[in-house]
């Protein structure tokens, strides 16, 4: 009996070595590491295209999807925005072929584009039709039908428009409000269809901006070529403006900050306008407008009508209010010409300015050459020095 007892404790306690080896000796099974949230995340499509009537909707919904947004020949349905705000950093966007606008009476805009590294670019032979003889009336915004604005970049940074062409726009073609360092080149603005009816089709409205630069700009309108009515380090250059209201710094006073600094305007040509070179403050108000510069531009007034043209250059502090009661709340210092030649209107005033008391200094004039019109004969504190002639 203790011989099979022996035996049955020796074979138990093998049994129970042999367990203990086999849990050794199995490997414990790997950890799950906790999920990313940026493995939720699908990744990006490295193109999508986007036409037709729907694909306005489409895109505007697919956008962060996206890193190359391709709008071929869309259709935007009459008061509805072609919503691409809020891009990923690094978004492009293409236009191809024609994409139109339908009409509709309000405010606007038809497009609209928001992020930080954006490129937005027009394929060859591509236009943004914004059927604009539907709505103009010869009142722009000031009556008749409620007229749209265009193409809204509004908190774009570090961005590029290029090679955009817009064609007949209702009214204001491009708002570039809160941006910095934008650029824009070889952009069209073509609303010549409008010279009876249009107005307010200004090109480029620039507010609250920091670093915009915009060269090769073709430009035929019925309002401002470019205003600037807030913002600093500014250039626009090689352009070529027909039939509006000229390069201008301002309307000055209606902004929440009414500041313009360091703004330079080169190599270009003002063509058929009712006046090339333009600083406006609104009577009443204050800020400044300090370091702005008109180089190389030149003025070809040949065949522009009579009563189109007002002015060459023009410095008016009494915009909106009463003509010929400048105010001073607005200081316009550092204000540079520099060649600065050509030819205005028979009835045109050459140079003409309205300054308030004291509150225009610091100018500095070199080659201004403007033949044609007439010479002013009701200028108003002009400053003193700097080769400055009205």
């Amino acid at each position: 009996m203790h011989q099979r007892l022996g035996k049955s404790m020796a074979t138990a306690i093998f049994c129970l070595f042999l367990g203990i080896n086999s849990v050794i000796g199995t490997p414990a099974p790997a950890v799950t590491p906790a999920p990313r949230p940026e493995d939720a995340v699908a990744p990006r499509a490295s193109a999508c295209t986007f036409s037709g009537s729907l694909g306005y909707s489409s895109a505007s919904v697919s956008k962060g999807s996206c890193s190359t947004i391709v709008l071929s020949s869309l259709q935007v349905p009459g008061g509805k925005t072609l919503n691409l705000e809020n891009l990923k950093d690094g978004t492009t966007v293409v236009f191809e072929g024609t994409t139109t606008f339908g009409y509709a009476e309000w405010e606007g805009s038809l497009f609209s584009v928001s992020g930080n590294k954006i490129t937005v670019k027009g394929a060859q032979g591509s236009v943004l039709d914004g059927q604009g003889a539907l709505y103009w009336d010869g009142q722009g915004g000031s009556g008749g039908v409620t007229k749209p604005k265009f193409f809204k970049a509004n908190h774009l940074n570090d961005s590029t428009l290029q090679g955009i062409t817009i064609k007949n726009a209702p009214k204001n073609s491009f708002s570039l409000n809160y941006v910095n360092n934008l650029i824009v080149k070889d952009v069209t603005v073509d609303d010549r269809d409008g010279e009876a009816l249009g107005k307010n089709t200004d090109a480029f409205n620039i507010n609250n901006a920091d670093g915009v630069t915009i060269t090769g700009a073709k430009v035929w309108n019925q309002d401002d070529c470019v205003a600037v009515n807030s913002g600093k380090n500014i250039y626009f250059g090689s352009g070529f403006c027909s039939g509006g209201h000229g390069l201008s710094i301002g309307s000055i006073g209606d902004q929440t900050v009414n500041v313009v600094s360091n703004v330079t305007f080169a190599d270009s040509t003002v063509q058929k306008s009712q006046q090339s070179v333009r600083i406006k403050t609104i009577s009443g108000a204050t800020g400044t407008v300090q370091g702005v510069t008109y180089r190389n531009i030149f003025l070809d007034g040949a065949g522009v009508d009579a009563d189109y043209s007002d002015y060459g250059v023009v410095v008016t502090q009494s915009y909106g209010g009463d003509k010929g009661k400048p105010t001073n709340g607005v200081a316009v210092t550092g204000f540079v010409l520099q060649n600065v030649t050509g030819t205005v209107g028979s009835d045109a005033a050459r140079i003409y300015i309205e300054c308030g008391v004291g509150s225009c200094s610091g100018w500095n004039w070199s080659g201004v050459s403007i033949i044609g019109g007439k010479k002013s004969t009701s200028c108003q504190n002009v400053p003193s020095g700097g080769n400055i002639a009205c």
